[in-house]
C-alpha cells in the first residue's frame, strides 16, 4: 500500500506588486530609465523591466534624496 497524499496543499497567498519607482521630474536620466521601462513593458520584458524599476530606484536613493 502506498502513503501518497491524496489532498490538496493549502492555497498560496500573494502580494500585490510594489508600485514601480516615480521618476524625479526634470531630471534626464530619470526620464531615459522611464522610456526604457516603457519599451521593455511593450515587449513583454518584465525581467528588464523589473531591472530598470531598481536602476530607477538606486538612481532616485544617490541623486535625488
Amino acid at each position: 500500500m502506498s502513503d501518497a497524499k491524496t489532498t490538496m496543499a493549502a492555497p498560496v497567498h500573494l502580494m500585490a506588486p510594489p508600485e514601480p519607482p516615480k521618476p524625479h521630474k526634470g531630471c534626464a536620466v530619470c526620464k531615459a530609465l522611464v522610456r526604457e521601462r516603457v519599451e521593455a513593458a511593450r515587449l513583454g520584458d518584465w525581467s528588464r523591466v523589473a531591472d530598470v524599476n531598481v536602476e530607477i530606484g538606486r538612481h532616485r536613493a544617490g541623486r535625488h534624496k
